[in-house]
């Protein structure tokens, strides 16, 4: 007798066991299965495409003058912070494509997808000249997809774009795996140059020294490059230069073209912002850290938000950590 009362025929004890059996079957047949995997090298030619992708709509929004501004309100400083519609179509473009390559990889945006807009995307590229002559032909790593975050930033430099200073805007993209950034992309899309950078495999960003060689120049938010000066003089000097600029993408790029030899950021910034320039730096065997030299957690669970600033060289990091007094 069933302890319900119900008394179970021959038949009904068979079917249960059959789908206990089939239940088992599946849990274990997860358990066992090998974990899906993903190709870092098509995470990168198919990002370069993405990145582009966002670029255009950027540049086409910004020469028809119909940004459609809105404002997200104010930020922790106490600055505007704008949307405009070349953020949104960038958003869709980019998160669009990505997607449709790269289904099941964490991907997180910026933007969201507040309004549908209509756009005619082609599948991505599967190959990339530029990528193949830098890498060569068979260059590639197989990682687990569960440990991939992918982090785009449709539009970097929002404000400075409202305000057509073009040349600090950019798009952006980056592969995080286990929380490290790996693979950093960004596009200038009134330029339309890509820079790229692999962790170990490879970078198609050339370092270019312009100035004074060992003057200390140091790139901040355009926001805060009053407050900023001050600390800089106190840690280097007089003469310590101060550049301002717009564009998180736009001032780890200055790194490498002679602009500025370290980037300081003293207040919270998003993932979004610094996870491309700081994979960028890595494989180019420069750094970016907190400003009490931690790195920074870039895996689908953390914080969207580093509270804890951030300083950035391509050579002498420590030096730089150490005279700001941070560590």
């Amino acid at each position: 007798m069933a302890p319900s009362g119900v008394r179970l025929s021959p038949a009904g004890i068979v079917a249960i066991v059959v789908i206990f059996m089939v239940i088992l079957y599946q849990v274990t047949s997860r358990m066992s299965a090998e974990p899906e995997k993903v190709s870092l090298r098509a995470l990168l030619i198919g990002g370069i495409g993405v990145a582009e992708r966002g670029g255009d709509q950027v540049r086409q929004i910004r020469l028809s003058s119909d940004l459609s501004e809105q404002s997200k309100g104010k930020t922790k400083e106490g600055a505007n912070d704008p949307l405009t519609k070349g953020d949104l179509l960038s958003h869709q473009a980019m998160s669009r494509s990505f997607r449709s390559e790269f289904s099941n990889v964490h991907l997180i945006s910026e933007e969201k997808d507040t309004k549908a807009f209509s756009m005619d995307l082609k599948p991505l590229e599967t190959e990339n000249e530029g990528v193949s002559n830098e890498l060569g032909s068979d260059k590639d790593l197989l990682v687990d997809v569960e440990d991939v975050t992918v982090w785009i930033d449709p539009l970097d430099a929002t404000q400075e774009y409202t305000e057509n200073l073009t040349e600090y805007v950019t798009t952006m993209l980056c592969v995080a795996v286990k929380g490290k950034p790996v693979i950093g992309i960004i596009h200038k899309p009134f330029t339309r140059q890509t820079f790229w950078g692999w962790v170990d495999y490879g970078s198609n960003v050339e370092e270019k020294h312009v100035g004074n060689e060992g003057e200390i120049r140091i790139i901040v938010s355009r926001s805060h490059a009053g407050e900023v000066k001050g600390t800089a003089q106190k840690a280097f000097g007089k003469g310590v230069t101060v550049v301002p600029a717009g564009g998180a993408g736009f001032k780890s790029l200055a790194l490498f073209d002679g602009k500025a030899s370290v980037y300081l950021h003293t207040t919270r910034i998003k993932k979004w912002d610094i996870c491309a320039g700081d994979a960028i730096l890595r494989a180019n065997g420069g750094k970016m850290t907190t400003l009490n030299g931690a790195d920074i957690d870039y895996s689908r669970h953390s914080n969207v938000k580093n509270d804890a600033g951030l300083v950035a060289a391509l050579h002498k990091h420590e030096m730089y950590l150490s005279k700001l007094g941070y560590d």
